[in-house]
């Protein structure tokens, strides 16, 4: 399984875009670095992910891209603050 390391700060997440496989299972683990964000949570459409990050705790997601193309996800406000995925 492959580890991706986010951190959530003031520009948003990072690093985004991340390359990811379809079809490989991918832990991520998210850091909210900040309070100044809206992105307290991470929102990921079509893979039924609605997890809150709360301050300096890294929190584990575990998902499996299930297509190719770009992948967004971001903050419960209509991803107003977004991170990519580009999933081969």
């Amino acid at each position: 399984m492959r580890i991706v390391e986010l951190s959530v700060t003031e520009k948003g997440y990072e690093p985004s875009p991340v390359s990811l496989k379809k079809g490989e299972p991918v832990k991520l683990v998210v850091t909210r670095k900040t309070d100044h964000t809206c992105a307290t949570e991470v929102v990921m459409d079509g893979y039924d992910i609605n997890t809150p990050l709360p301050l300096d705790q890294p929190v584990e997601i575990a998902f499996t891209p299930k297509e190719s193309g770009k992948l967004v996800y971001g903050c419960a406000m209509n991803k107003m603050i977004s991170g990519v995925f580009m999933v081969d």
